[in-house]
């Protein structure tokens, strides 16, 4: 420090006055009252006079202690901290922290006076946002984060460590001496938690194993309690900002305040435990656990042992807390050290869950469990009856919660409660509408798989009932909470139960449709507001949700459920007056686009798009008319012809294409042959639908029967049947659009499939052979050149076209 050995000749703060604060701020004591008095206005522009002018740091230090004694922080406005800002500068309080660390003999002051003035000025300051963002403070990050990690260090120590590591004893603040904005994050991480403190020892000597038994640091190893809460209140300052998040991540911040909680220096229970949670809560969980998964698993490993032997009522005061530090699924499921975290925990939860609890404490449970079910699913839970009494507390909680008359609102806490039940009925819903609950199938290594069929059916009574509950809710709902997030949480649960179970409670079903059409339009038309929900996803532990919100979300959701509801009578008459096939072309149109923008490993399937085919070919068999009438099948014919050619290219989307090129096929058969030119459009989809459907089946070289082609095999058994129903659809075509023959020769279709049926005796399948005959037969009676062709096969071959009956009566051949 500049003429440091000035210093001393000022006299440090009381005891009172040492820190910005005590364990619960970071301002000074003082009246809470605000405002300061004459007096103390008059004093303290004569010290903002002498800070301004001041030669040297001796005199700089004497106006601030003085302001420190006779005007506190909390009575300092935004103003006037920015006064003192102005006039100081940075640059001082970081000159005091890195001269406390080393420990100079000719700093004049001892390193815990220099500590406390500094990370008081530097607390005092972080009040201010715009201060608390600036680089000189930020650069200060690392070594408040060294303070509360190692505790204060003498010179002796810092430079025997340095020493016997070969490394000088001045690399810990170097970060901290730049005045720039820019910091090392490889640097400033290392010096936050360099040191691997060794397991803090009892008065007797022994080693203590956890975190909550660790025994008091030895007095001059633990930091001043005021010092750790300017240090957090800095910290804290820091964590408010837009990316102040990010902003402690990338200097240390994980790995350091694991240490302080590893070795429970000042306040790392209370705070630092508090600080790790803001990390691991939000948008950087995933990239905290992503650079640091040995010390948050370590961590981890240690709240868990806490929870496990606390008493009761400080396990359900760590229930919530547990959430903050669960990884997300991805690191779960690469770790399989954490299964046995888990494991513990749900050793503990079960007894709490069989316990009787207040609405509140029960929420807590099942937040967790909720929580604990997203990383490692049913396996993990416990034997059926657990698993049966977690579904039924979680239902029941939904019904008391959801049948609540019309115009209550629900609490937060309520509302969170009850969105962790929901994942819990979901995870149940994936397990109890499978045959596996039956007993019929080999058994899983899930718990609730091996339920008994009475456990079953019990499961699926408290989940209908649960959901019934939730169609009420749901039914009165007005469309200015669109954006509600728990609403989407409450619609995409029921979606869950939709996808599989549309035979319960289908008029309440078929009711709620209305809301459930429009609520998807709101989101996909981008009419409601989407921050809340964009939050929401980045915050709930929710597994397949990590990308940002587009609106599309809530029809993915709904998709299933439609695909079903399409093929009924009467929902599907309720979904046309609410012209969800429109909905549907929207939303392949925008998901088309954004598609066809990808390239390389971001071009990969996307099976909501091939969801939504299936429910706009349930309306095309079934609605023959309103296709013919409807403008949107116009569109989605437009669309179809655009798609289909790119496509054709494209092996790791060939499920979607088959989609395509069925429902386009589908719709061309309603057509009839157009009175003047065919349109380009129309000419480019059936040539790539001709190629398309030529690709599928070759003939086999060392067998008789006609094969599966290679760039077909991995997908042939969701595209088979698209390909059969295609075939269908091309004869159909064919029929009502006879120009369509001369593609069928230019393009090769007819030529391929009559030399491969012709050098193999038989098909693999009945269903492909009336597949390739409809096709065949319709060719064969709209085109004379067709016939003549396939004719010259037939008396030419023994080969599998003499199987086909229906074509030897089209032909004319006995």
């Amino acid at each position: 420090m500049a003429e440091g050995a000035e210093v001393v000749s000022c006299e440090p703060p009381g005891e009172e006055e040492q820190g910005a604060g005590g364990e619960d701020g970071g301002g000074s004591q003082g009246d809470d009252g605000g405002g300061l008095t004459d007096a103390q206005r008059e004093v303290l522009e004569r010290c903002l006079h002498t800070l301004r002018h001041a030669q040297n740091d001796s005199h700089t230090l004497a106006a601030l202690l003085l302001i420190t004694r006779l005007c506190p922080a909390s009575q300092l406005d935004k103003p006037t901290l920015r006064r003192i800002f102005e006039a100081v500068g940075l640059n001082l309080p970081a000159r005091l922290l890195v001269t406390a660390v080393r420990g100079r003999e000719s700093s004049g002051l001892p390193p815990h006076e220099l500590l406390s003035l500094g990370t008081a000025l530097l607390a005092a300051l972080s009040t201010d946002p715009d201060m608390a963002s600036h680089p000189q403070l930020l650069t200060t990050i690392p070594l408040l984060l060294g303070l509360l990690a190692d505790g204060p260090v003498s010179n002796q120590q810092e430079e025997k460590q340095a020493g016997e590591k070969g490394q000088s004893p001045d690399r810990k603040v170097q970060a901290a001496e730049s005045s720039g904005p820019e910091s090392n994050p490889a640097k400033v991480e290392k010096s936050a938690g360099e040191r691997k403190t060794s397991k803090q020892k009892c008065d007797d000597g022994s080693k203590s194993n956890g975190v909550s038994t660790s025994p008091e640091t030895s007095p001059h190893e633990r930091l001043d309690e005021a010092i750790a809460a300017d240090c957090y209140q800095v910290l804290t300052a820091v964590c408010a900002l837009p990316r102040g998040l990010d902003q402690l991540l990338s200097r240390g911040a994980v790995p350091a305040l694991c240490q302080a909680v590893e070795q429970n220096q000042t306040f790392s229970r209370q705070r630092g435990l508090a600080l790790l949670g803001c990390l691991l809560s939000g948008k950087t969980k995933e990239k905290a656990w992503g650079k640091h998964p040995a010390e948050l698993h370590s961590l981890l490993d240690r709240l868990s042992k806490d929870f496990c032997q606390s008493t009761d009522q400080a396990r359900l005061d760590m229930c919530s807390k547990l959430v903050q530090f669960l990884p997300p699924v991805g690191v779960a499921a690469a770790r399989d050290e954490l299964k046995g975290v888990v494991s513990c925990m749900w050793g503990t939860l079960r007894p709490m869950m069989q316990a009787k609890l207040t609405p509140r404490q029960i929420g807590l449970i099942l937040v967790l469990s909720a929580c604990l079910l997203d990383l490692y699913g049913w396996e993990l839970v416990g034997p059926p009856k657990i698993c049966c009494l977690l579904v039924n507390r979680a239902c029941v909680e939904v019904r008391m919660g959801l049948e609540e008359p019309p115009g209550n609102e629900l609490s937060p806490e309520l509302q969170h409660t009850l969105t962790g039940c929901y994942r819990i009925m979901e995870a149940a819903i994936e397990q109890a509408c499978c045959p596996a609950m039956t007993q019929t199938a080999a058994p899983t290594p899930s718990s609730i798989s091996s339920l008994s069929l009475q456990q079953s059916q019990q499961v699926l009574g408290v989940l209908e009932e649960a959901f019934s509950a939730v169609i009420y809710h749901l039914q009165q709902v007005d469309p200015s909470r669109y954006g509600d997030p728990f609403i989407f949480a409450t619609f995409r649960s029921l979606c869950s139960w939709l996808a599989e179970e549309t035979s319960c409670l289908k008029e309440e079903v078929t009711g709620l449709l209305p809301f459930l059409i429009g609520y998807v339009q709101s989101h996909l038309r981008g009419e409601s507001p989407e921050q809340g929900l964009s939050d929401w996803m980045a915050v709930m532990s929710v597994s397949e949700e990590r990308g940002p919100w587009t609106g599309k979300e809530p029809l993915r959701y709904l998709l299933p459920a439609l695909c079903h509801l399409s093929a009924e009578e009467g929902p599907r008459k309720v979904l046309l007056t609410l012209d969800t096939p429109a909905l549907l072309v929207d939303f392949l149109t925008q998901s088309w686009n954004s598609l066809k923008g990808k390239s390389g490993v971001a071009s990969g399937r996307d099976p909501s798009m091939e969801t939504a085919c299936s429910a706009l070919l349930n309306f095309t068999v079934t609605e023959p008319e309103r296709v013919r009438k409807d403008p949107c099948f116009r569109t989605l014919e437009a669309l179809l012809s655009e798609a289909l050619p790119v496509l054709v290219h494209k092996p790791r989307l060939l499920v979607l294409a088959a989609n395509f090129c069925t429902l386009g096929l589908m719709i061309g058969r309603l057509k009839s042959t157009p009175s003047g030119s065919v349109e380009a459009s129309q000419r480019r989809f059936f040539s790539s639908a001709l190629r398309f459907l030529r690709g599928a089946l070759d003939s086999g070289s060392n067998t008789k029967l006609v094969q599966v082609s290679v760039s077909w095999e991995e997908n042939w058994d969701e595209a088979a049947e698209l390909w059969r129903l295609g075939l269908q659809a091309l004869g159909g075509c064919v029929r009502a659009q006879p120009w369509i023959t001369t593609l069928v020769r230019e393009e090769g279709w007819l030529k391929h499939t009559l030399t491969m049926l012709g050098q193999c005796s038989a098909l693999s399948d009945q269903h492909t052979q009336e597949a390739l005959e409809e096709a065949l037969c319709a060719v064969a009676e709209r085109c004379p050149l067709c016939k003549q062709e396939i004719g010259d096969v037939m008396r030419n071959n023994k080969g599998a076209l003499s199987c086909m009956r229906n074509l030897k009566k089209t032909m004319g051949v006995k």
